[in-house]
Parts: structure tokens; sequence; C-alpha cells
């Protein structure tokens, strides 16, 4: 009987602890990712700097290239910068936009990709998709999953507690993003892959129910962890499904419709998340959520983001024509401006304006 099975890109390194970063470059030697240390390390000018003075000891070989943000044009001017060099393997150091630019450069010239993530703020650091800002707004790219990631927990710490928080948003919509992804199963016959829909939902879930807070060493192990299953888990599907529902529809409206005042993405998705469960009818599960997000500091209604109740209605209803082609909980019902304030209304009621 034949053994079938199959494959996927996934990191041959994952890190997460205190002080993770002291042994970078021993274990990219030890696996053979970059034996001579010849690495082509992109950095931010701020914290990124700072982190260059700590590691450029331990990595003599390497060349530093510092990153302004996360603009595509920025992303092929840092690959045309490397190109010039022999390098093993390229090491994105920073928040969001330093790690796509990092993970555009990288697929461009053809080399591994190690992620050193300054923050936590969403599920990009093991994503295979980069997000680049371009002229016609926002693109994304797809890029081949890290090699190695490594998650430094004083340096997590480091960054401002909103970006913790932005994290757990983005984790704990995985929840209604996979429910939104059976949905379409059943009413379209849309093709779920079910190891993908389980590490996805299991990340958030993990993520919603473990009892730390964000200081905790255990609890951002967790958090970790979970963005990194949920960047795999798109890996597997081969598209972002296991991520991106109702909750990443609003999100994104909320930044076309008021690009200035747009907040936290993983703010935004954990509100959509929410309000996206109660509109399936699970209202224990959205009360759930609620009870998540409000645990850790994050906003459950619109008006702790900025917004007010029409505004966030308008942007429940442009959502869908946000991502053309996807079936989520709002494309099923299909309700009107009216009836999506009726239903925003029952939701607010049940979780509470903020006092």
């Amino acid at each position: 009987m034949p053994v079938l099975t199959r494959l996927f890109p996934s990191p041959i390194v994952m890190d997460i602890r205190a002080g993770a970063l002291d042994d970078l470059a021993g274990v990219l030697a030890d696996q053979r990712i970059s034996d001579s240390g010849r690495l082509a390390v992109a950095v931010s000018r701020g914290y990124g700097a700072q982190l260059r003075e700590r590691l450029a000891p331990s990595l003599p070989a390497a060349t530093w290239f510092e990153v302004g943000g996360g603009t595509l044009d920025e992303a092929v001017d840092l690959a045309d910068r490397m190109k010039s060099g022999d390098f093993d393997a390229v090491v994105g150091i920073g928040g969001g936009k330093i790690i796509d630019c990092a993970k555009y450069s990288a697929a461009r010239i053809g080399l591994p990709l190690v992620v050193v993530p300054t923050n936590l703020s969403h599920d990009g650091i093991c994503s295979p998709v980069s997000n680049l800002d371009n002229d016609a707004g926002r693109g994304s790219y797809g890029v081949p999953a890290p090699i190695a990631l490594f998650i430094d927990l004083d340096v997590i710490r480091e960054a401002p507690l909103r970006f913790v928080r932005s994290g757990i948003g983005d984790a704990l919509s995985n929840i209604s993003a996979v429910a939104d992804w059976e949905l379409d199963h059943r009413v379209n016959g849309e093709k779920i892959d079910g190891l993908a829909a389980a590490m996805a939902r299991q990340a958030g879930e993990a993520v919603l129910r473990h009892p730390g807070g964000c200081g905790d060493d255990g609890f951002l192990t967790v958090l970790s962890e979970g963005l990194v299953l949920t960047g795999i888990a798109m890996s597997i599907a081969g598209h972002t499904r296991p991520s991106s529902g109702a909750c990443h529809e609003i999100s994104h409206a909320l930044d076309l419709l008021y690009p200035r005042r747009a907040a936290a993405h993983g703010e935004q998705v954990g509100l959509g998340a929410a309000f996206a469960t109660y509109l399936r009818g699970d209202h224990d599960g959205s009360r759930l959520i609620v009870e998540g997000l409000r645990r850790h500091g994050l906003p459950v209604v619109a008006e702790e983001i900025g917004f007010s109740d029409e505004e966030f209605v308008r942007a429940v209803a442009f959502a869908p024509e946000t991502r053309p082609g996807r079936y989520t909980i709002l494309e099923h019902l299909g309700l009107s401006a009216e009836g999506i304030a009726e239903a925003y209304a029952g939701y607010v009621a049940a979780t509470g304006r903020p006092v």
C-alpha cells in the first residue's frame, strides 16, 4: 500500500526564548545556513541600530543595510544593494515593515531568509507574503517562508505594549477566519485544507485561553508560536484564508475609508473577529473573543478605536469590496446598512459600552 505524504515549507530553526539572539551566529553556523558568517542584515534606522551594536561583534563578516520603511521601491532598492555582495542568507531584524522588505529582497535575489522580529504585532513573521506599499496603495507579494526564526523575548518586551496587544488581536482573528473558510466550504464547496485550518484555529485558541499576561514569558511564547503557526498554515494552504476572513475585510475597509485614523491592524481585526462571530449567531463564541480582547486591553467596540457607530457600519458595508471573490459571513448575509446597524447595536448591547 503506498504511503502518501506531502511536503510544505517551514523554518528549520525556531528559537523562542529570552536571550535567543545571543546564539544567532552559532546556530546559523551549526544549521549550515551560514558557515562563513557572510550575511546581508537588513535593519531599521531606529531600534535596529541598537541591535546592530549588540550583534555586530558576533557577526564580523556580516554586511548591514539600513531600511527606511515598507515600500516596494525600498524593497527593490534593498535587493539591488545586496546583489553586490557574496552572501549566504538575508537576515531581517525589525518590525513588520523591515521584515516585509527583507522577505521581498531575499526572494528577489534568491537567498534564504532569517527573521528576527523586534515585536509581535502580526502574523507576518512567518507568512509567505510580503505586504508593501506601492503606487496603487498596498500590494501582497508571494515569497518563500523564512528558513529560520529567532524571537528573543527580552527584545520583544522592550517594544511598546501596543505591539503585543496587536499580535493578540491578529492571532484571535484566526478563529473567525477559519469559521468563514468553513462557511465557504459548506455553501460553495470551496476546498478547505484541514491541516492548515487546524493549525490556524488552534493557534488562536491557545492565545485566547492562556491565563498569562502580556509580560509573561509563557504567554509571549504561546503568542509567538501562534503567529508562527499561522504563517505556516498559510504556506500549507497556499493562500491567506486560514487567517483572513470578514475580520480582515472589515480592517481593510477601515484602512481605505479612514486612512489617517486607522488603528493598529491587530486592534481592527480583533474587533472585526468579535463582530463577525456575533453575525454568525455564535454569541457565546463572540463573548469569549470579547473577553479575551478585554483581558489584554484591546478594543471591543468601534468608539474605542476612534470611530463612531455610523462609521463602523459604513466600513462593514464596504468590507466585501476589499476582497472580491472571497466569501465570508458578510457576503453570506448580504446585509443592508440598516441591517448592519441593527446587528451592531445588538453586538454593542451584548458587549457593553466602555466605561
